[in-house]
């Protein structure tokens, strides 16, 4: 087997906050970046970025849609937002013998999961407006995209100036297919083959509630 390309997320964030820097610094236009992390694996990432980039982080609240006795498996996404976002892998869904009708409990599941998590990591806290803002988007890896492209879909909605898609590792054809979805897309590593992001960590722990609070306001 391949040894691991990073660490941890807090070592991935470093090298991956290095790589934005430098691109925002190409790029036309005074940079004003907000840092958007998808929860949870996301945040020590973002915390990082935000912290090399000197920019303010926040929070892309997306859920991942599990198949049904495979819950690792997204057969989609949702996005919170004024008029949450439902994104579907329809190969995915086609293999799990679903419609789109099955899925709409488990949107439902994973929307009121998005509204607890709202409470304890932003409470009374609104999100940072991005309009006429370059919004860079950190996760802490990517495999299928689904859970990547409802985010994208529910972001387009805030005005942002330029979208930013930024992650330590991903499949090479992912982002290839992400990369006409944003203005700027940065990986780092593109292994082949692909197993899974943890596979591509020594240390891929979950992250807790706690730590994500923590992060947020060590860079609120």
């Amino acid at each position: 087997m391949r040894p691991a390309l990073f660490r941890d997320r807090a070592g991935a964030g470093r090298a991956l906050g290095q790589a934005v820097r430098e691109a925002l610094g190409k790029l036309p236009g005074q940079a004003d970046p907000v840092i958007l992390a998808l929860p949870r694996g996301g945040v020590p990432i973002g915390a990082e970025v935000a912290r090399i980039c000197g920019a303010p982080l926040d929070l892309l609240m997306v859920r991942k849609l599990g198949m049904p006795g495979h819950a690792e498996l997204a057969v989609g996404a949702v996005v919170d937002g004024d008029d949450p976002q439902m994104v579907v892998n329809p190969e995915v869904l086609r293999m799990a013998g679903m419609t789109r009708e099955e899925l709409v409990p488990i949107r439902d599941r994973e929307l009121a999961e998005i509204d607890r998590r709202r409470q304890i990591y932003l409470p009374g806290r609104p999100p940072i407006p991005l309009e006429g803002r370059d919004a860079i988007v950190v996760d802490d890896g990517i495999a299928t995209g689904a859970t990547v492209r409802a985010a994208l879909k529910g972001l387009g909605q805030r005005r942002a100036r330029r979208i930013v898609l930024a992650v330590p590792v991903a499949p090479a054809d992912t982002v290839e297919e992400l990369r006409t979805r944003v203005g700027l897309l940065i990986c780092l590593e593109t292994p082949s083959p692909f197993w899974s992001v943890g596979a591509h960590y020594q240390v891929f722990d979950q992250v807790s509630d706690e730590e994500v609070v923590a992060c947020l306001r060590e860079h609120s």
